[in-house]
């Protein structure tokens, strides 16, 4: 029982502190330097989640072409540049991903 009180009131902080900033955006004027600086954490964050699993294995910084996940990304990310389309780009990424790993 306890587990679903803790996931119940999880959920309900993360709801929350997300509609929170909704809420405050719709009654606050944001000014507008502040406008540009937020178009910027999406990708700061994304950077932040996907480059340490692309360059890092077991702690260590990892670049050679023995690393599946770096060569992926950079297939990925090419696909992107490309493309211009998320699902193609994902589906690049997992195909060379498995293609490697049978391979290396």
């Amino acid at each position: 029982m306890k587990i679903w009180l803790v996931l119940l009131l999880g959920g309900i902080l993360t709801y929350l502190t997300r509609a929170s900033f909704i809420f405050l955006f719709g009654v606050w004027d944001i000014p507008s330097w502040a406008k540009r600086l937020l178009k910027y954490v999406p990708p700061a964050v994304l950077s932040a989640l996907i480059v340490p699993e692309l360059f890092m294995q077991s702690g260590k910084v990892f670049i050679s072409l023995g690393n599946v996940r770096l060569l992926a990304g950079i297939v990925a990310t090419l696909t992107a540049i490309l493309t211009k389309n998320t699902l193609w780009t994902i589906l690049s990424g997992i195909a060379c991903m498995a293609i490697f790993n049978m391979l290396l």
